[in-house]
């Protein structure tokens, strides 16, 4: 209790506890337009379920992993090298998520551009059923790959696993929240959904580079999906003008 009234009086810890509940809450968007576009494609019963599900397992995930920050740490340690570069378990786990990324954004803007697709290559050979539980086995790949950036992204910031709690759960309430209208935005604009796709293949490279240690600045990526999104907003704004004249 001393201990946590000592961080609670300390100026230094609220403002890293402020820059780290925003960087969380950034680092969820890519989680949380994930997420959505799955739960877009199951029954219309299913969908706020699953996503509360998804959620609750990035939070499940991210809590467990901060009981074993001193192993998640160890994870940025080299264990091999190839022709001079050195790998991490992080970077591994990083390329796979990337990897798992680009196939899944790759299939379903397929999906979208051919919609009358028959048994193709990206399907194995057979049409692909959408099943609940195999869409939280992909949102709980994602969440895991997602939340051990979010977990070494804290420790780098502070040492106070009070703080990295907080910010934690504060950035999974906002996810949770933004859940259901983010989803209902991107199923009543279609375009959003290429849109969002495109993103997500955006941010599997980016996986991708970093573990093969090419460091893309985070805020490169998200001014180029902000200046994208300004883009389509002004695009849907034109396409209700035009709807109102032509009415």
């Amino acid at each position: 209790m001393d201990y946590l009234m000592t961080l609670a009086a300390d100026p230094a810890v609220w403002a890293a506890l402020g820059a780290l509940i925003a960087m969380e809450v950034v680092l969820g968007i890519d989680n949380l337009i994930f997420i959505s576009i799955l739960t877009n494609k199951l029954p219309e019963h299913q969908r706020s379920r699953g996503r509360r599900i998804g959620i609750g397992l990035a939070l499940i995930l991210r809590l467990a992993l901060l009981g074993t920050v001193a192993i998640i740490v160890q994870l940025t340690a080299p264990i091999f090298s190839v022709f001079g570069q050195a790998f991490s378990w992080r970077d591994l786990i990083l390329i796979a998520g990337g990897l798992f990324l680009v196939w899944k954004a790759t299939v379903e803007i397929h999906h979208k551009v051919d919609p009358d697709h028959g048994p193709d290559m990206f399907d194995g050979g057979r049409a692909a059923a959408v099943t609940f539980g195999g869409v939280i086995v992909q949102i709980l790949l994602l969440d895991l790959v997602f939340s051990i950036d979010s977990i070494i992204t804290a420790v780098g910031m502070t040492d106070h696993i009070p703080v990295m709690v907080i910010a934690v759960i504060f950035a999974v309430l906002v996810m949770l929240l933004a859940a259901d209208p983010l989803a209902l935005f991107i199923e009543k604009n279609p375009t959003i959904v290429m849109l969002a796709l495109g993103f997500l293949l955006m941010i599997g490279g980016t996986l991708i580079g970093e573990g093969f240690g090419a460091h893309v600045p985070k805020g490169y990526i998200y001014a180029a999906m902000a200046f994208s999104a300004a883009i389509e907003g002004l695009n849907m704004l034109s396409r209700r003008a035009l709807r109102r004249k032509g009415d």
